[in-house]
């Protein structure tokens, strides 16, 4: 029989290995949410105090309990094993076939919550026969804290982006099990032949559906994601920051991140020529480049069509969406192979950072980032942010950015408009139907303070026989710069904020756009 010493130690190592268990299973909820829901800061806010709640229910539940305080923390462990192991698989599944997936992600989390709350109540009782209070509640409190530590750690740098949500929640479910099967070995003399059998029974039992159920999940998992998109699914890989998929329908490709388009092969010259030419033909022969996202490689496959330009600096912050557009060989050709072009030099950091680090001066700046729609990315389309590139700019240089659509989003888009004017640039709004996207826009910024006029002036100049173009031409360029009335926007424009880091109001815009008439 093991010492009264061994059997702490093994409680301890439990504790330490649950509270690992614990935080990754918040953080997958909280991932999942964030994926399926959108706007990561309010789900993952939501969903940690959801489960932080329901923590506190787990706790007073064990009040009531007078029983065989043994037995239910290893019933709460094979709970939690079965529970957090299928968590993402049910949900992906489940988000083809309910309207409010969100419904089940929440009850889930609060369940996984209140069964989290059982453990160290129902620990501290069966540490109760060792140690005196004051140790019993420092020394477990102290293991579940570690193994949180290790757990976070874990979570970020080894789980999402190496197992991803299909098997990181397995290997909690096998954590739990494995506590509760190792409790079940040296604390044996807590139960009777029977009540051994039997928990030994539904041990076997559960590794037997874990095992299955992990061999299954990437099938499961691209079954629920195949129904969510109407073209055969090629390629899916989880990042530690974005979920990548790319479709394909007959000769073309489709790139979405977390489930957003972000182009299609389709019709992106209709994107990024207006991204890219318009630009390069108003500022003065820029040599030196920035290119801020642009993973892809596309907007970097137009600039490359001007012998003039000396180097493309890009800088995306996802190392597997751009080596995705390098190694594979149908996505390297859509780019041209742009990204291993001997004047581009792909670097993999958040702009934000690069653009406040770099020593660097650039002739312009071309900010091809995903949408503003969450709090992260609006700090992408600040003023603080256009002000550190003003900095960065030549004297006579610029930037352009992508800014949503001008009709779904109108007051982002015009948000955007009005930080830029705001940051000290001469701004000019552009806009093209893209037929994959809608209505969509970009705003021009000049540093130099040249008028509208003047960049219309030089835009008639441009001669689109000299630059090999798809879509682009003389009479689309006139177009591009065109708008109508302001018939979707009811507010004025004087009443749109500027978009601050401390005041991030751009997210706001975007996610209460017409998005509902796309």
């Amino acid at each position: 029989m093991a010492s009264i010493k061994v059997k702490r130690r093994i409680l301890f190592l439990a504790l330490f290995a649950t509270g690992l268990s614990g935080i990754v299973a918040e953080y997958c909820f909280a991932t999942l949410s964030t994926y399926f829901i959108g706007d990561s800061v309010k789900q993952w806010s939501i969903v940690i105090s959801l489960m932080l709640f329901s923590m506190g229910l787990g706790s007073r539940i064990t009040k009531s309990f007078d029983g065989n305080v043994f037995k239910l923390f290893i019933f709460t462990e094979f709970s939690l094993s079965l529970l957090v192991s299928f968590s993402a698989v049910t949900t992906y599944y489940l988000a083809t076939q309910l309207e409010y997936v969100s419904i089940y992600i929440y009850t889930m989390a609060i369940l996984t919550g209140m069964l989290i709350g059982m453990e160290l109540p129902l620990a501290m009782r069966l540490n109760n026969d060792f140690q005196s209070l004051k140790l019993n509640v420092a020394n477990i409190l102290e293991k579940d804290y570690y193994g949180s530590l290790i757990g976070g750690l874990f979570f970020v740098f080894i789980g999402l982006p190496y197992l991803g949500l299909t098997h990181t929640p397995f290997i909690l479910g096998f954590i739990n099990l494995f506590v509760a099967i190792l409790l079940l070995i040296f604390f044996k003399n807590k139960l009777n032949r029977k009540e051994k059998n039997i928990l030994f029974s539904i041990a076997g039992g559960l590794i037997i559906v874990l095992i299955t159920g992990n061999v299954f999940a990437e099938k499961i998992i691209l079954h629920g994601e195949q129904s969510k998109y109407k073209d055969k699914i090629v390629f899916q890989e989880q990042s530690i920051y974005q979920k990548i998929v790319v479709t394909k329908w007959k000769n073309d490709y489709w790139l979405y991140l977390n489930d957003n388009l972000q182009f299609s092969t389709f019709d992106e010259p209709m994107y990024h020529e207006v991204l890219v030419h318009p630009v390069m033909h108003i500022l003065d022969k820029p040599k030196n480049i920035l290119i801020l996202g642009g993973g892809d490689g596309c907007a970097a496959r137009e600039l490359l069509k001007y012998p003039s330009i000396q180097k493309i600096t890009l800088v995306d912050l996802d190392k597997k969406l751009t080596d995705l557009f390098i190694h594979q060989p149908e996505l390297a050709e859509i780019n041209k192979n742009s990204l291993t072009h001997d004047k581009v030099d792909v670097i993999n950091q958040d702009g934000f950072k690069y653009v406040s680090e770099t020593t660097e001066f650039f002739d312009l700046i071309l900010i091809d980032l995903p949408d503003p729609r969450n709090v992260e990315l609006s700090h992408l389309y600040s003023k603080e942010f256009y002000e550190l590139c003003h900095l960065k700019l030549t004297p006579n240089g610029g930037l352009i950015t992508q800014a949503g659509s001008p009709y779904y989003t109108p007051y982002a888009y015009r948000c955007i408009e009005k930080t830029l004017k705001k940051s000290n640039y001469s701004v000019l709004a552009l806009h093209n139907q893209v037929l994959s996207m809608g209505e969509w826009g970009w705003i021009l910024g000049s540093k130099k303070q040249l008028s509208k006029q003047e960049m219309l002036t030089k835009l008639k100049l441009i001669d689109t026989n000299i630059i090999e173009t798809k879509w682009l031409n003389t009479e689309a360029i006139q177009l591009i710069t065109s708008f109508g009335k302001d018939f979707f926007r009811k507010k004025k424009l004087d009443s749109i904020q500027v978009n601050q880091i401390s005041n991030p109001v751009l997210y706001d815009y975007y996610n209460k756009g017409n998005w509902d008439i796309y």
